[in-house]
């Protein structure tokens, strides 16, 4: 059993909250929690770097997921991603022009595999055409997948066979919203996996406050 990184991602419904900023320092204290992130879309660019250098000072790492799909909507998030400080560009479908932009600048690229489109996110495909696009895209120099294993009609055996079959720092996205998909993370062995919402709906402390669901989380997590 392999323990997946958490990564909190200060959004609800694919878009980031606005008072994302209070609620990440209210919760940055939770020494197991390393990594955090949010979308490219519900907050100006000011305030998305207000964020982003808290995160920093506190000593996290950070993550931007791109929920935008045409390439230049891509690319100005890359931009995005840049400018603010990140430490990794999640999301977009690949394109080569993101790519190599990020190559450029030394950012960390860990696009969707399948067919993506909507918000909140849909992933569409073959568990196979899904595998081998990611085999694709490794032979051109991609190291980190964000797949939306649980936007997929089949999840579970998508998050299952694609680690199985791809040697790559992975990350499933999306609808991680219960203790027993937490478990079936483990079982499973992703390097990580991004809960949000989940945390803002309270699935894990029913009358509790986003830390106090976070905190729930984490000690599970611990404890396994």
């Amino acid at each position: 059993m392999t323990k997946p990184n958490l990564i909190v991602m200060l959004t609800h419904n694919d878009v980031t909250v606005k008072d994302a900023y209070d609620i990440f320092e209210a919760c940055k204290d939770i020494e197991s929690v390393q990594h955090w992130g949010f979308k490219n879309v519900g907050l100006p660019k000011d305030e998305m770097k207000r964020i982003v250098q808290a995160m920093k000072a506190a000593g996290k790492t950070t993550y931007l997921e791109v929920v935008t799909y045409d390439e230049d909507s891509c690319l100005e998030a890359a931009k995005t991603c840049i400018e603010c400080g990140f430490d990794t560009l999640m999301g977009t479908v690949y394109y080569e022009s993101v790519h190599k932009y990020l190559n450029e600048h030394h950012m960390t690229y860990s696009p969707f595999v399948g067919k993506v489109s909507g918000s909140p996110s849909v992933l569409e495909g073959t568990i196979e055409e899904i595998i081998q696009n990611a085999k694709d895209l490794m032979a051109k120099g991609i190291t980190a997948f964000d797949i939306l294993a649980y936007r997929h009609t089949d999840g579970e055996t998508l998050a299952r066979e694609f680690c199985a079959a791809i040697d790559a720092q992975v990350a499933i996205a999306g609808s991680i919203s219960s203790y027993e998909r937490i478990d079936t993370m483990f079982d499973i062995g992703p390097w990580g996996f991004t809960m949000g919402s989940a945390l803002f709906t309270k699935n894990f402390v029913a009358d509790g406050s986003f830390r106090d669901n976070l905190q729930a989380v984490a000690d599970y997590m611990e404890k396994k």
